[in-house]
Formats: structure tokens, sequence, C-alpha cells
């Protein structure tokens, strides 16, 4: 077996593993039917062993994305900002050891202790989502603890020093994180702030051909993740292409 033949085996597996669809599929992000999407999303994420709640599509995109810096030699680390159970910071991990890179370190930011509480004048529609009940008694506000996570690491024999936790509010613990040069970010903060918190304080990190991915970019019933990019990308002058990655998530590569 050759050694590609070898990586997108264990990639694939990888993957497969962390969205539990070994043995059945995955919800369908796209289909028309929202309550019955939500529905199978609850039963197979919420309520399964799923480690991560990405379709499969993201996770592709992630890999491609990673490859890609590895190849052009694009500097930094890889973070995700808002990580659940760890799945897709998991995954950066195995695609660097898959690769055998070993001067880049994965970043797995989060508060591990659920979402913040968005105001209620400023930003209704996630202040509505936030107060309600499937949040609250459902999702559990995507709280996950860092032990948890650590431990999802460990379980798949990745957790070692090149992956770093930075545990607390973005608004609290991204202006100082000590990163340094990113190469891939991938933002899933779900709100408005939390989004506008983590390009703020780290795109000026992002290297010249590096990733930024918007996990939410595609929704609006419950979120503003949209509004917070697109002010942030016009007050920046960034005019880049938004790439469509499914029909909720988005991403685009700096280019200066």
């Amino acid at each position: 077996m050759d050694e590609k033949r070898a990586i997108d085996l264990y990639l694939e597996l990888i993957k497969r593993v962390l969205t539990n669809t070994l043995f059945q599929s995955e919800p369908d992000p796209n289909q028309d039917n929202e309550f019955r999407y939500v529905n199978e999303f609850i039963s197979h994420y919420i309520n399964g062993p799923a480690v991560s709640m990405m379709p499969i599509a993201r996770f592709d995109n992630l890999r491609s994305c990673i490859e890609d810096v590895i190849a052009r030699g694009v500097p930094g680390a890889l973070i995700e900002t808002g990580v659940w159970r760890g799945g897709a910071t998991i995954f950066m991990r195995a695609v660097l050891c898959a690769h055998g890179v070993t001067d880049r370190t994965v970043w797995v930011t989060d508060s591990f202790e659920g979402l913040p509480t968005p105001d209620a004048e400023k930003f209704p529609i996630e202040a509505r989502a936030h107060g309600g009940t499937v949040m609250r008694e459902t999702y559990h506000y995507f709280a996950v603890g860092i032990e948890e996570v650590k431990r999802n690491f460990a379980a798949f024999g990745l957790l070692d020093d090149k992956v770093q936790f930075l545990k607390g509010w973005f608004k609290d613990t991204l202006p100082n994180a000590p990163t340094g040069p990113l190469a891939v970010m991938r933002l899933d903060g779900d709100y408005y702030e939390s989004t506008m918190d983590s390009l703020t304080n780290l795109y000026d990190r992002l290297s010249v051909g590096g990733y930024v991915i918007m996990d939410d970019y595609g929704e609006d019933s419950w979120t503003y993740c949209r509004r917070a990019t697109d002010e942030f990308r016009l007050a920046r002058g960034i005019d880049e292409p938004m790439i469509r990655v499914d029909s909720k998530c988005y991403y685009w590569r700096r280019a200066r």
C-alpha cells in the first residue's frame, strides 16, 4: 500500500468515527424539511456518540485547507474557536500526524461552559434562540467540559504537546492568546459577538494564503454570524470570495 492510500484510509476512518457514520448516514443539512432535520440532528449528534456535529463535507473542506497550507508551506498553527466535544480539532491533529507534520500546533479554544448570553436588544434572534427550551434542555448550550474534550483526544491517541487548550470567553482569552501565526482558522462561536471576537483578535495573525472557515455563515434563523462576518470583511476591505462548503458553511483564503 502506498503512503497516500494509507493516509486516505486513516483520515477517512477518523472522520467516520468522529461523526458516527461508520454504519449509518449523517443527517442531511440540505433537506427541505427543517423540522425533520433538527430531529435527526438531535438524535444523531446530541443524543448519540458522535464527537463532532460537523457534516462530512465540512471535514473534507477542513482536510483540504490543512493539506493545502502544508503543501504550500503557509506558516502557522491551526485553531478552532468553539469546539463542542472536540471533533474538528481532533481531526486537525490527525491530519498533521498523518502527514508527519511536527512543527504546527492545534489550538482548542472554548469556554467549555457553553454559549454566552446574547444581548437581547442588539441580537434579538440570538437571544430568543438562547432562551428557548431546545437550547436549554436539549442542546444544553453546547456545554462540554475541558476534561471530556481531553479524554476524546486521548481516545484517538492524539493528546500531546502539539495540542493546546485555551479556556474562557473569547473576548477574554483571544486578545493575548500565544498562538503565533495561524494558517487555518475554523470559527464556530455560533453568535455575533463570539464571531466578531474571533475575527477581530485572530485575523491579523493569519498568514497570507491561510484559510478562514465560517461554520455558521449560512445560518439566518438563530444567529447573526453572517452579519458579523460581512461587517468585519467590509471594515477591513476583505474582498476574497466566500466559497460555499454546504448550505451553512463558507470559507475564504487570505490573499493579502
